[in-house]
């Protein structure tokens, strides 16, 4: 999660719920990440309590404290009111659909009960972790805290960049796959951070220290490929540069020896 995007959040919802709600994506996506499906799932209902308060939010003016006993199925009812009419569709209908679904998933599936012995764990977390995607640049889409451009990019940023090859230290993403050539490296670095391009000062920082002398030739190279496009200062990957990174599994962990 960018900085910018829980900046976004926070200026048009509720502080502390921003809050619980990012951390609740951010763990459910490292898990997703690391194996851990079931936690996703946990994760996702986490999620869904500070997404259904917003959402209360947003039509009451008020919300259920954390912690207190929210009646989602009330809520739902409610925000699907005409009651509410003068709210988007997102707010009133698309959001708390999605939010059940997790919500469904978290208490009624369990796959030690399940009679055809396939563990759904991999592919209820993989709905999972889209649907909080879908709902996080909703909330996103629907903030108007910064321009359409900005905004659409954010979104894009949040729907599509998974990439558990990559961790953030604060600002520094460290690509965790060891002896990746220099031409690998900046393409992965560049998928995950999206539409919005890289300053080229950032990518030298972020190259390991004996990539750096050759980065200007390692870019003049991407681009004669159309891997990659310079704007100036500001470097992007191609849809060929992302098919590319996609094609060869550069975005997943080592499997641990």
């Amino acid at each position: 999660m960018t900085e910018s995007v829980q900046a976004v959040l926070k200026a048009a919802y509720d502080e502390k719920l921003v809050d619980e709600l990012v951390a609740a994506y951010e763990e459910a996506k490292r898990n997703y990440y690391l194996g851990g499906h079931r936690l996703s799932a946990v994760e996702g209902g986490r999620f869904c309590e500070a997404a259904f308060r917003m959402l209360e939010d947003v039509a009451k003016g008020r919300h259920t404290a954390l912690g207190g006993n929210l009646k989602t199925d009330e809520l739902a009812k409610y925000l699907a009111s005409p009651a509410t009419n003068t709210l988007s569709r997102s707010v009133r209908h698309f959001i708390p659909r999605a939010l059940r679904i997790v919500y469904d998933i978290r208490n009624n599936r369990d796959a030690a009960h399940l009679a055809d012995g396939i563990d759904p764990n991999l592919q209820d977390a993989t709905l999972v972790v889209h649907v909080l995607d879908w709902v996080m640049a909703e909330f996103v889409r629907m903030s108007k805290g910064t321009s359409p451009e900005d905004a659409r990019a954010m979104v894009e940023g949040l729907v599509t960049r998974k990439v558990p090859a990559v961790q953030e230290f604060g600002t520094f993403p460290k690509l965790l796959l060891p002896g990746a050539r220099a031409s690998d490296h900046v393409l992965v670095l560049l998928y995950h951070k999206g539409p919005r391009g890289v300053p080229y000062a950032d990518l030298l920082q972020w190259v390991p220290a004996v990539m750096r002398k050759h980065l200007r030739r390692t870019l003049r190279t991407l681009e004669d490929k159309a891997l990659a496009h310079q704007e100036g200062e500001i470097v992007h990957i191609t849809y060929a540069g992302e098919r590319l990174v996609e094609s060869r599994a550069l975005l997943d962990l080592p499997n641990a020896d």
